[in-house]
């Protein structure tokens, strides 16, 4: 058994340690980083062993830059070679910073294919990730070889009925399980998603499809994707589109189209997390 002496110097030391943490973290402040990127060198964005990935190539700049072991915290995940015009994570450090000046030398940190776009103080529990209302996604598809989308788009050259595209997507509006869509063995606790908008926009040779939702699962919006090149092809109608979204089966969708043609787009979120 412990002394009565060795016991209050424990407590005491315990007492310490509570207080500095306390002290330390009601010192923190907590910041969104608006980022675009190129994904084709990356394995996605989340942090993995033995892989280059987004998030590890930020928490390093930033560490380095700060002095400090930052930990980044991003809006939702993206795949392997999926790029983002408007990917947003949150990081928290101690005392104020100079957002303009941290922004500046954190691009002089980054790669060429990482620009750090926005940076700005937020509410203490403000979160990247559970704060975003909306995600906005885009899929570029070049009907004409192009090699200078090559890595930026998947060229598809087959011929399509955009209009009869567009009636499928407007099929998808509205509160949905979105299982069919999504890939399997998904840790997930449901596959409801409510999308907000859902479009094919053709320009010239680029075919580009917009959708936005709540929340995404993964793989859904290539696979979306994959299958409404089918009913492009007419090789699913209307009808069975719909069977595919109410079957809750990944094996009655599509195949998922290939991952360079897909772009984080924007995230948007409530006016009050912002710390003014």
């Amino acid at each position: 058994m412990l002394s009565i002496g060795k016991e209050t110097s424990i407590k005491s030391k315990i007492s310490v340690r509570i207080s500095l943490f306390l002290r330390q973290n009601r010192d923190m402040n907590r910041y969104f980083c608006h980022v675009a990127y190129h994904g084709a060198r990356y394995h996605g964005w989340q942090k993995q062993k033995n892989a280059h990935t987004l998030q590890a190539v930020l928490e390093k700049a930033l560490s380095n830059m700060l002095r400090a072991d930052i930990e980044i915290t991003g809006s939702g995940r993206t795949d392997k070679g999926v790029h983002a015009f408007e990917q947003v994570f949150h990081f928290d450090c101690s005392g104020n910073i100079d957002c303009e000046k941290v922004l500046y030398r954190l691009n002089a940190h980054l790669p060429v294919d990482i620009s750090a776009n926005k940076l700005y103080k937020v509410n203490k529990n403000a979160h990247a990730r559970f704060d975003a209302k909306k995600r906005s996604y885009i899929y570029r598809i070049n009907r004409v070889k192009n090699p200078f989308e090559q890595g930026l788009s998947y060229y598809f050259h087959r011929p399509l009925l955009v209009e009869r595209m567009n009636e499928a997507s407007d099929l998808l509006i509205g509160q949905h399980d979105f299982e069919s869509f999504s890939k399997v063995h998904t840790d997930v606790n449901n596959f409801v998603c409510e999308i907000f908008t859902s479009h094919w926009q053709l320009k010239d040779e680029l075919l580009t499809y917009h959708v936005t939702a709540n929340r995404f699962l993964r793989g859904m919006v290539r696979t979306i994707v994959g299958t409404l090149l089918l009913v492009g092809e007419d090789k699913v109608n209307l009808k069975s589109f719909e069977e595919i979204i109410e079957s809750k089966d990944r094996r009655s969708a599509g195949r998922a189209v290939p991952a360079q043609g897909l772009y984080l787009s924007e995230v948007q979120y409530p006016e009050s997390i912002i710390n003014l």
